[in-house]
């Protein structure tokens, strides 16, 4: 049986886009932080590991990643983001949140930070 030897102290809210189509093609717009409620905040383990190395076109690059456990919510998704509470940092959800062990009781994902410098 898994157990995350981590504590869950790190406190996040749940960013969930809403859809819609415009011209046809699907657009993604995220809430603002103070618009979302009290009911998205969720405590995980929040590990980085230096960040992910990247080489494109011989530009040489280190994305900001981590790796985020929680108790399992069924409304966290791979089109969602994550905001840290402690830094006010916004992280984006890059995979498919894993059921661990399909027992609806420990959610695990990677995240990539969004930036807006350089």
């Amino acid at each position: 049986m898994y157990r995350p030897k981590d504590n869950f102290n790190v406190p996040m809210k749940l960013l969930i886009p809403t859809k819609k189509y415009v011209n046809g093609v699907l657009k993604k717009s995220y809430p603002k932080i103070e618009d979302v409620e009290d009911g998205y905040i969720f405590f995980g383990s929040f590990k980085t590991f230096g960040g992910t190395e990247n080489t494109v076109n011989g530009v040489y690059s280190v994305i900001s990643t981590a790796n985020v456990e929680t108790w399992y919510r069924d409304d966290i998704k791979s089109d969602c983001r994550i905001v840290c509470l402690d830094d006010m940092s916004e992280w984006e959800i890059i995979n498919r949140p894993e059921n661990i062990e399909r027992r609806n009781q420990f959610l695990k994902f990677k995240v990539k930070e969004i930036r807006g410098d350089a």
